[in-house]
């Protein structure tokens, strides 16, 4: 189970990562974007601290 929770978090903070290039991109949702990569990283930078935590990790 935990395997499954560090690719989870690993393809968030990766994806994350993208959203936050392409906000830059013209014609894109600037804003939202950005601020989708921003919940995508803070998301799986939380999985290990909270969810982890609870499966005895």
């Amino acid at each position: 189970m935990k395997i499954v929770a560090f690719v989870i978090s690993m393809a968030l903070f990766l994806g994350g990562f993208l959203l936050m290039g392409y906000a830059f991109e013209p014609g894109s949702g600037e804003g939202v974007m950005f601020f989708g990569g921003l919940v995508a990283i803070a998301l799986s930078i939380a999985i290990p601290f909270h969810v982890l935590k609870r499966l005895g990790g």
